[in-house]
């Protein structure tokens, strides 16, 4: 299936490692060129030079989403610059604040909310020249099940789903659509399940027996739903939430 996707530009943020790294692979694999941002400055340059590789043009720039987003804002309209415009934006960061600690509420809503503002403000004026602007926002199943119990990730991943929600409608009538990518658990080396099955094997053991399918997702699973939703294969579908979790989430969707 040709997702369209030749030709397009696209920025992922935290594209260095992991879902974001995946997705930004993905992109180019599929012939679109890639703006990236991280905070760590020597994985961003590695990671543009592997892009580099698969033929299409890099860019990219270190950046921090927790702060007034004037380097994240700098970062995009780099990339778009160097591209001469902007179609896709995929907003993949995440404070993964699980701790019902004050400066955990805080990151949640520095990083997950205002990081994520920031980053559609600065590819707004871009994307409103595109004729195939989308936005995607990584979020978590964590928004739409108590299961992990109070915690500020999940309360501000329901907040990033509301607001995805609400900007597919503002946004429909200028021909940007906007989703939300929801994850269940997902393993890779160096993650947050890694680090749980070495940390807490018990924990890790039943939370792979709440899957259905009876394991975790890799994170080319949760980029392939990514880069479908932001690719105009996709062209008519805005203000979905897909959950992408094998299964894990006990509830009906209607």
């Amino acid at each position: 299936m040709d997702l369209g996707l030749k030709g397009k530009r696209a920025f992922v943020t935290g594209a260095s490692r992991g879902i974001g790294l995946r997705i930004a692979r993905l992109l180019a694999a599929e012939g679109a060129d890639i703006g990236i941002c991280a905070r760590d400055a020597v994985a961003v340059s590695d990671t543009v030079a592997e892009l580099k590789r698969l033929g299409v043009r890099t860019f990219g720039a270190p950046a921090d989403l927790k702060g007034d987003g004037a380097d994240l804002k700098a970062a995009i309209d780099g990339a778009a610059q160097a591209f001469g415009g902007l179609d896709i934006l995929i907003q993949n960061v995440s404070a993964m604040a699980v701790q019902m600690r004050q400066k955990d509420w805080d990151a949640s809503y520095q990083v997950d909310i205002l990081g994520t503002l920031h980053a559609v403000d600065a590819a707004m004026p871009w994307l409103q020249k595109s004729s195939a602007g989308s936005i995607v926002v990584i979020g978590s199943i964590a928004a739409v099940t108590g299961s992990f119990g109070p915690q500020p990730y999940g309360a501000l991943k329901a907040a990033l789903v509301h607001y995805v929600s609400s900007l597919a409608r503002s946004l429909g009538p200028q021909n940007i659509r906007a989703n939300t990518v929801s994850p269940g658990a997902v393993y890779f080396e160096g993650g947050v399940w890694h680090q749980v099955q070495k940390a807490a094997p018990q924990r890790y053991e039943e939370t792979i027996a709440r899957n259905p399918l009876g394991r975790m997702a890799t994170p080319e699973e949760i980029a392939n739903a990514a880069v479908f939703l932001a690719s105009p294969a996709a062209s008519f579908i805005t203000g979905v939430n897909l959950i992408v979790d094998g299964g894990t989430s006990q509830r009906i969707q209607y």
